[in-house]
């Protein structure tokens, strides 16, 4: 990361104090259930740490791969353009695509912003990007120049990037430029979840959990009950000793005392909860391992509803990202763009769809070049693929009504 310092034109003075006065007006902690909520306490839920790895790795597992639009139709793979090593291998030198996307895609689903710099080589273009934490680093427009900026704590060195030297993905906001926090807007239902998780482990670690009582007609003298004590701890305690019966004298009764745990509403706040977070991530519970209703059926439809309308705005919001920040205008005006491959996850819905494509094709909707450009592949060479065809048994409706009936001469055949 040293190399950043150098990549900084300009800039402006601001000393650490004021840095955290404005990462505090812009990160303040949420609360709930008389609890300060931010990410990192928020991940001590396994839903939402289940929630947030399902995401960031489904997002790093996807290919993605530079295109460059062929100027008669079709594309080919950009394999030597710098942003193809970027994204495809390494996007620095200590990460992998796939740790850089995954880390990215954290920060996002958990703080609402993902940011990476940007590291230029002398034709201006993208060298390497390396993830920032989003709470070192925030936009604010210049009032001098109304221009977005970057300010950023750099291990202890405040410095302002231009908007050209930052990747920066944004979640849902009202400004459009800097995302919410989902873990902080929804500190409420995160609180409640800390709270409950936090009482159920005082309650095994701390609480007077007696297991059950022994009653004596009488008082015990001090040897009896004396003995008695060591004789529980040393055979009657224990897992080994679980199942081993006691050995009672003078009258003395056993009586079990059951733990009403569940008449305490635990499980149906902890179900709850575990719901909401599901519901604010958009992650179908069985991915988190809830499988109370879950079926054959509908965890078919579950995972490509995830696809749709859960993966698909991190999708898109990347590519476009990725299309502005890493690619110079000239590029994009000559076809360079960068795409994600989601096929793998659509097998079932993806039978469909061709089945769809294959009656259009049959009715002349689309040729063959125009159904292979929807896969993301190139028209047939010979130009074959620009015929289109239709079922033999089919005529223009304007001949059907044509249609005469050969007349056959009286007293003949």
């Amino acid at each position: 990361m040293g190399i950043i310092s150098k990549l900084v034109g300009r800039a402006r003075a601001m000393t650490m104090e004021e840095f955290d006065n404005q990462v505090l007006s812009r990160f303040r902690s949420g609360y709930g259930a008389g609890m300060h909520i931010d990410e990192e306490r928020a991940l001590k839920l396994i839903t939402v740490f289940s929630c947030v790895r399902v995401i960031a790795e489904t997002i790093a597992t996807l290919p993605l791969d530079v295109f460059q639009e062929r100027p008669e139709g079709g594309k080919d793979k950009a394999r030597g353009h710098p942003v193809h090593e970027l994204l495809h291998y390494r996007p620095n030198n200590e990460m992998t695509s796939a740790t850089w996307r995954e880390t990215s895609t954290g920060h996002l689903a958990l703080s609402g912003n993902t940011y990476s710099v940007i590291t230029l080589n002398g034709r201006g273009q993208p060298m390497e990007l390396y993830p920032v934490d989003w709470h070192l680093i925030f936009p604010q427009r210049n009032p001098n120049t109304e221009r977005i900026e970057y300010v950023y704590n750099d291990r202890g060195k405040v410095e302002i990037f231009p908007a050209e030297r930052v990747f920066h993905v944004p979640g849902w906001g009202f400004d459009g430029i800097r995302g919410y926090s989902p873990i902080r807007t929804a500190a409420s239902t995160m609180g409640i979840g800390l709270a409950t998780q936090e009482f159920t482990e005082r309650f095994y670690t701390q609480g007077m959990n007696i297991g059950g009582i022994l009653e004596h007609p009488g008082g015990l003298s001090d040897p009896a009950y004396e003995r008695l004590k060591e004789w529980l701890e040393e055979k009657g305690s224990g897992m080994a000793n679980s199942w081993k019966p006691l050995i009672l004298e003078e009258g003395m009764k056993y009586s079990r005392i059951p733990i009403p745990l569940a008449d305490a509403q635990f499980i149906e706040t902890q179900k709850f909860t575990r719901d909401e977070i599901c519901g604010l991530f958009r992650v179908p519970p069985h991915m988190v391992g809830n499988l109370e209703r879950a079926t054959f059926s509908n965890i078919e439809h579950q995972s490509i509803e995830f696809v749709m309308y859960t993966l698909m705005p991190y999708i898109t919001k990347y590519e476009q990202a990725m299309n502005w920040r890493l690619f110079t205008k000239q590029e994009r005006e000559q076809g360079l763009y960068v795409k994600f491959n989601v096929n793998g996850l659509l097998r079932g819905d993806y039978k469909s769809r061709q089945e769809g494509l294959a009656i259009q094709r049959q009715n002349g909707v689309i040729n063959a070049d125009d159904w292979r450009e929807l896969e993301e592949m190139n028209p047939i060479p010979d130009g074959s693929g620009q015929v289109y065809m239709v079922n033999g048994n089919m005529i223009p409706s304007d001949l059907a009504g044509k249609k005469t009936v050969k007349q056959v001469p009286e007293g003949g055949e």
